[in-house]
């Protein structure tokens, strides 16, 4: 299951219940986005697509106002990940409809993910909604994940030894990527993994460091903090 941007602080629903979530009506110059109108236009492209989602979870914060989910498909892909989709959406400014490819880490259940500056659309009142997710949906499946994999493959074969581990653990706090109460457990966790896939000081390791401790954030903590490490470990499209 993929739970890292589902975890805390959030409120689990399955994509029906997204329904009962209230929407703003919006403004002249500000058209909010049901989260249950971009959830089903998501699955709904992806099934178009011939895409066979696996699962699919989705959670809003307590109060309503943002949405995150993830689709998994594709497992019959990479052994050691399949692919999958991060969603986003709020109806109070605070986020952009966005899309994102992602790998989910078979051994570990984390989630990396990609690309997601340029799979984002303001609610302004020129959206249009169904174009944006055929759009983005042509970015993920052409660029997207591609990138995303060769991205990890390149974090693979990148040694990295403790040192320069604590220098990029220290600027991914800087960044705001983590809060620097975690600096000390992201290198503990990069030190001596709980997971012997990860074992080999490199650079990937260091990312699943990070994704490991990511699992306590709340879902809008977590979407800071993936955005902020795909810039890091350059895996932005």
């Amino acid at each position: 299951m993929n739970e890292l941007m589902l975890h805390c602080g959030t409120n689990r629903l399955d994509r029906n219940e997204l329904s009962n979530i209230y929407t703003p009506a919006g403004t002249p110059s500000w058209r909010p986005v049901s989260h249950y109108d971009a959830a089903n236009r998501v699955v709904n492209e992806a099934v178009k697509r011939g895409y066979r989602i696996d699962d699919e979870q989705w959670g809003v914060n307590t109060i309503g106002t943002k949405m995150f989910g993830v689709i998994r498909c594709h497992p019959e892909g990479h052994p050691e990940y399949s692919r999958a989709i991060g969603v986003r959406n709020s109806n109070d400014k605070s986020l952009a409809l966005g899309l994102v490819a992602g790998a989910r880490i078979i051994v570990c259940d984390n989630l990396c993910f990609g690309g997601e500056v340029k799979l984002a659309r303001k609610h302004t009142a020129k959206i249009d909604v169904e174009w944006f997710i055929t759009y983005s949906f042509d970015v993920l499946q052409t660029s997207g994940f591609a990138k995303l994999e060769r991205g990890i493959e390149r974090l693979k074969t990148t040694p990295l030894t403790i040192d320069q581990a604590r220098i990029l653990i220290v600027q991914s706090a800087e960044s705001g990527a983590i809060p620097s109460s975690d600096i000390i457990p992201v290198l503990e966790e990069f030190v001596e993994p709980r997971h012997d896939a990860f074992a080999e000081h490199n650079c990937w390791s260091l990312y699943n460091a990070f994704t490991e401790l990511a699992k306590k954030y709340s879902p809008a903590r977590a979407d800071i903090c993936y955005r902020k490490l795909s810039e890091q470990f350059n895996l932005a499209a």
